[in-house]
């Protein structure tokens, strides 16, 4: 399979994901609050451009089943992990308008426009590999950080981890997954070379988000 192929080419970059300090930290909830906020505020930021390349794929869409599919998983990133985020807004007496309103940091800028470039000028297939590691990276946090069990009540960051590590989540890549390999069937040799540097490079973005949220990242001037 394609995605099995990606996955392998990629597999350095997602083992050094695994062992970043932040989501080592965030696993067993020792990572400091301050650096849980920052990162949520940025995934809040990262996920109103992910709803876009979900929208740009549903336009891309041959055939309605996929189209359907593409404008649920726009919505669902909005309403599902949106409500998450909300959650823990309040929870730090901040409104959604206070938290969208703070600026992005470089990282998470660089690796939306990297997304928003290919969802404009790529095709169906292009477009849906350039947000895959997105979801199926986030499979694969959820699963390592509660292989041994779900986490107690007491863990501070257990809404997370139970998002992340659900049936419903997994099955959003799983689906991905499944329509990048029918895709990559009928994609030339060029194709399948960009499909596999967006894949890269988008992986490469996701370590460095964990990285971005771990040093609270700030624009230098």
């Amino acid at each position: 399979m394609f995605t099995e192929h990606l996955k392998k080419l990629a597999q350095p970059i997602w083992d050094a994901q695994l062992k970043h300090p932040f989501v080592e930290a965030l696993g067993d909830g020792s990572l400091p609050e301050k650096k849980f906020r920052f990162y949520i505020i940025q995934d809040s930021l990262f996920l109103f451009e992910l709803a876009k390349i979900f929208s740009a794929a549903a336009q891309k869409s041959a055939d309605i089943d996929t189209m359907q599919k593409f404008t649920q998983l726009a919505a669902d990133t909005i309403q599902v992990e949106r409500g998450l985020h909300k959650e823990y807004g309040r929870q730090w007496k901040m409104t959604e308008a206070e938290m969208a309103a703070l600026p992005m940091a470089p990282t998470n800028y660089a690796y939306t426009r990297h997304l928003l470039q290919v969802a404009a000028t790529g095709s169906l297939a292009e477009t849906t590999v350039v947000a895959l590691p997105c979801a199926w990276i986030y499979v694969e946090v959820g699963r390592r950080l509660t292989e041994k069990g779900a986490p107690p009540e007491t863990h501070p960051y257990k809404n997370w981890l139970a998002l992340y590590a659900s049936p419903e989540f997994a099955e959003v890549a799983r689906w991905m997954c499944e329509k990048v390999d029918l895709w990559a069937k009928g994609a030339g040799a060029d194709e399948k070379l960009r499909m596999e540097s967006h894949f890269i490079l988008s992986s490469r973005y996701e370590w460095m988000f964990w990285e971005m949220a771990w040093r609270e990242e700030r624009w230098p001037v």
